[in-house]
């Protein structure tokens, strides 16, 4: 129950954040799935009309537990194509794991109930949004160091957002 609250009161802070946002030339907002590695909601949000700022509440099924990314990224068009962006940022998360399934870069497991990982997020990807259905599709890559138990991870992803 603890998580959820947490998770909670992380998104809300999030949108709170993007409320006063600009349009971007094709969609001001976008909710949807994140599939890959780390799982989950993703809210994008553009706060001017070549950045925005992603929230993403995932889950490492493997790891059990739940993670609450903000990424700030950049965007620009992609080869010319109508549609068509990449974008990169940077950003941070705050993760909460179940400690005997969560383990460091060794592999060696805590045994603690709980884990707090906080650490520093950087993406590239590449979304197009279909106009003719409010919705985009994209790809990213997401690396990613937890700060209190060292290493470094790479998370890749694809989406599809509803956009409005």
């Amino acid at each position: 129950m603890k998580n959820l609250l947490r998770i909670t009161f992380a998104l809300a802070i999030v949108l709170c954040v993007s409320v006063a946002a600009q349009a971007q030339s094709g969609y001001s907002t976008g909710i949807g799935l994140r599939g890959g590695v780390a799982s989950g909601l993703t809210i994008k949000h553009f706060i001017k009309s070549d950045a925005a700022i992603e929230g993403i509440i995932s889950t490492n099924f493997r790891h059990r537990g739940a993670v609450i990314t903000v990424l700030y990224e950049k965007h620009a068009q992609a080869f010319n194509a109508r549609g068509l962006q990449w974008y990169y940022g940077i950003g941070g998360h705050i993760g909460f794991h179940e400690g005997h399934h969560y383990y460091d870069r060794g592999h060696k497991h805590y045994h603690d109930d709980n884990v707090v990982a906080l650490g520093i997020d950087g993406v590239l990807g590449l979304e197009y949004y279909i106009r003719d259905i409010p919705f985009t599709i994209g790809a990213d890559i997401k690396p990613y160091i937890n700060i209190p138990s060292g290493g470094g991870y790479w998370d890749s992803a694809l989406h599809v957002r509803y956009v409005f």
